[in-house]
């Protein structure tokens, strides 16, 4: 009986060791496949990591040019210069303005061809949203675009990718003003003030409803903190960089 018990002990103290083994081994696994995928997804940048207080602002530009003489006017008075991302069509509509924008020493990035849910889209037909949109821009300014913000600020690894394939950084932003739902300007004052830090990306829309309303003093109130308004190409890192989980980019030490 006693020989019997040992043996059984000696039984379930193997199985148990091999058993905590398998597990240990599928936890360390598991882990190592986690940590693969984390680092292989793609990102686009949303903000830069930097404490020279530099940020850019940057305005969609789709469906309209209601205010956006008065923007253009608002930063010309204020001495700073941002960038627009727009869309074929409204660059094909517009090339006044795209003129315009670009003699005021503003950045031209791309924001698609026809505004459609890229992710969706093969990757045929993103290249075509992206070689057509951008070319349309510099048959018009003379200056290669270097940017790209996806509509909707829909993206997936297919879509970072073929962008990287062309020489385009995806950009996103880091604060949403919001002012797409017609908030007022003190709505929009608010939200932009508190959530700026260095290296922000700021979303605006030229065709805000308030937008212009709102600029003037959010451009005072962030002079007077210390920020340096600056084109995007001239926030990000170029080369020798990651882009860290939360899509803040950082330079490789």
């Amino acid at each position: 009986m006693l020989i019997t018990s040992i043996k059984k002990r000696i039984f379930l103290t193997t199985t148990c060791t091999i058993l905590a083994g398998v597990i240990i081994f599928i936890i360390i696994f598991s882990g190592g496949v986690m940590e693969v995928n984390a680092k292989t997804k793609e990102l686009p940048i949303y903000r830069v990591d930097r404490d020279d207080k530099k940020i850019s602002i940057s305005f969609d530009c789709a469906w309209g040019v209601d205010y956006t003489d008065n923007l253009l006017e608002i930063m010309q008075e204020k001495g700073i210069n941002c960038t627009f991302f727009c869309v074929e069509f409204w660059t094909r509509k517009h090339p006044d303005y795209i003129k315009k924008i670009a003699d005021a020493g503003h950045e031209i990035g791309t924001h698609s061809a026809t505004h459609p849910h890229m992710s969706k889209l093969s990757k045929e037909k993103m290249e075509s949203e992206l070689i057509t949109s951008t070319k349309a821009i510099e048959d018009i300014t003379g200056k290669k675009v270097q940017v790209f913000r996806a509509p909707f600020g829909e993206y997936n690894d297919l879509l970072l990718k073929t962008a990287t394939s062309l020489n385009l950084f995806t950009i996103q932003w880091d604060v949403d003003s919001l002012d797409w739902k017609d908030l007022s300007a003190n709505e929009i004052y608010k939200r932009v003030t508190e959530r700026v830090r260095s290296g922000s990306i700021v979303l605006f829309h030229n065709q805000g409803k308030h937008t212009a309303q709102a600029l003037p003093k959010i451009i005072d109130y962030l002079l007077n903190e210390g920020y340096n308004f600056v084109p995007i190409t001239e926030l990000i890192y170029k080369d020798n960089y990651q882009i860290r989980s939360d899509g803040t980019q950082v330079k490789n030490s």
